[in-house]
């Protein structure tokens, strides 16, 4: 069964934005998905601003699975990059997958491994400077289907 997808998937496949690592990062999330292979790991340089926002300064993602989890990477560091840390947690999965243009539903999952990635990277930047950890979803049933 061939997979069709989107010019914005295929872009940012071949052309990914943010790949790398941050040494000593204020904040690192990994997500996986054990069926499939997929590994998503985000990198977080946060710049604290006393009084207002924090704001996430820089963002980098190594990422090993599919098109769809690079593209999924790729597209979620560009949409954080620049924004609040509160702003970052509320990126959802269908909002990744509609900057691509849409997923095929059996690649759904690797935008779910951006958000839970983020979400993590997210919790260790605020157990980093003693805040508290932001409650997170169950993730299992969304890594369910999986092409592999």
């Amino acid at each position: 069964m061939a997979l069709t997808y989107s010019e914005k998937v295929m872009e940012h496949f071949s052309n990914p934005r943010n790949v790398g690592e941050i040494d000593n990062p204020d904040g690192l999330g990994e997500a996986g998905n054990p069926r499939c292979g997929d590994i998503m790991k985000i990198y977080l340089k946060v710049k604290d601003n006393p009084g207002g926002a924090a704001v996430i300064e820089d963002v980098k993602f190594k990422t090993f699975g599919c098109a769809s989890a690079i593209a999924s990477s790729s597209m979620a560091t560009e949409m954080i990059k620049g924004r609040t840390v509160d702003e970052a947690w509320d990126l959802t999965n269908t909002a990744v997958a509609d900057a691509l243009d849409g997923l095929p539903p059996i690649k759904m999952h690797c935008s779910v491994l951006a958000e839970e990635a983020i979400h993590k990277a997210i919790n260790d930047y605020r157990e980093k400077r003693g805040l508290d950890l932001i409650p997170m979803k169950d993730y299992g049933d969304e890594h369910e289907v999986c092409a592999v």
